[in-house]
């Protein structure tokens, strides 16, 4: 782990992670995640009780001295004016300060259970931001065509096939670089590693086994640093995330569909929507192959479908129609 051994991580925070990567088994890009939030927030906390100059940056303030007898005198309402400032200052929206509120939480409770340093634990009523219920941005059908169409270029058999595995599986950015070559199977399948280090199976559909086959045939064999990585990058060596990343904005706006607040992660977005709109799949079904711990991470798909369907509705050109109102005088009562 890149954090095991450094010297400004606190020897406590040190132990908390070894612990979730050891024994809760979380992956190491949540323990890394894990790290920066409560380092981030023991900084705080020091500047903010006036231990470190309040003219220094965050990031440079050693935390290495911080020991129990500080985490003993940190109270909810510090972690509150921390996501206070996360939010005013650093500009977090409401999902990075619930990410930040959950390492908090862990942490504490690892001190406070595990540890049995903290008689009381001061985070165990620490409220998650409320996140705003949003729909999902994704790449319509046509779209997603034209960014294959648009792919060209000394890596294009490569960058061809990440695009078609992101679109056609619904990938994440972490579940993509991982991929060793051994991982694809004869019988057409592919095994990814997801969140919490959780293996799950994805059949590959004609398109992906196309576009596999077309980069093996390509893919650089001499030199190679890591043997086993599917991708590789120009240095010969496992495609880092930021390189995915760079590349996918690259073609996105090549293709015209920069400005929209697209991703990697959109192209997740639509494989689950295009799939769901067009392949009659059980939201059950779905939620295996995202690799999704909990149905109403899935379900959100389905709200998408609902709102084209009465998004469809509202356009119809009879939407407004209103019956005519006809002048029929009324009736007269008879004298007897």
């Amino acid at each position: 782990m890149k954090y095991a051994n450094s010297p400004e991580v606190p020897a406590l925070l040190k132990e908390f992670l070894q612990h979730i990567y050891a024994i809760k088994n979380k992956s190491e890009l949540t323990v890394e995640e894990y790290c920066i939030d409560n380092m981030m927030f023991l900084r705080f906390l020091k500047q903010n009780k006036g231990l470190a100059p309040s003219s220094s940056e965050l990031s440079e303030i050693d935390i290495s001295d911080i020991d129990i007898d500080f985490i003993k005198r940190i109270t909810l309402s510090d972690a509150y004016q921390f996501l206070s400032y996360c939010k005013d200052v650093r500009n977090n929206d409401s999902a990075a300060r619930a990410r930040k509120v959950s390492a908090i939480r862990a942490f504490f409770k690892y001190l406070h259970v595990q540890k049995m340093l903290l008689t009381e634990n001061p985070m165990e009523n620490l409220e998650t931001p409320k996140k705003k219920k949003a729909n999902p941005k994704y790449l319509t059908l046509d779209e997603s065509l034209k960014l294959l169409d648009c792919v060209d270029g000394e890596y294009k058999e490569r960058d061809y096939c990440i695009l078609v595995l992101f679109l056609n599986c619904g990938l994440r950015l972490s579940e993509l670089v991982s991929i060793n070559y051994q991982d694809i199977r004869d019988n057409g399948t592919l095994t990814v590693t997801g969140k919490g280090n959780k293996q799950r199976t994805i059949y590959l559909n004609k398109a992906c086994l196309e576009a596999i086959k077309s980069y093996m045939a390509v893919r650089p064999v001499d030199g190679v640093k890591d043997k086993d990585a599917l991708f590789l990058s120009k240095r010969l060596q496992r495609i880092s995330p930021k390189t995915v990343q760079h590349l996918v904005y690259e073609y996105l706006e090549k293709a015209g569909l920069s400005g929209r607040g697209l991703s990697v992660h959109k192209l997740r977005h639509t494989a689950a929507t295009l799939m769901y709109q067009y392949g009659n799949v059980d939201v059950l079904v779905l939620k295996d192959i995202l690799g999704h711990e909990n149905l109403g991470t899935t379900e959100i798909y389905t709200h998408i479908v609902d709102e084209q369907l009465k998004t469809a509705v509202d356009n119809n050109p009879l939407a407004n129609v209103k019956q005519k109102k006809t002048n029929i005088p009324p009736k007269v009562k008879k004298e007897e």
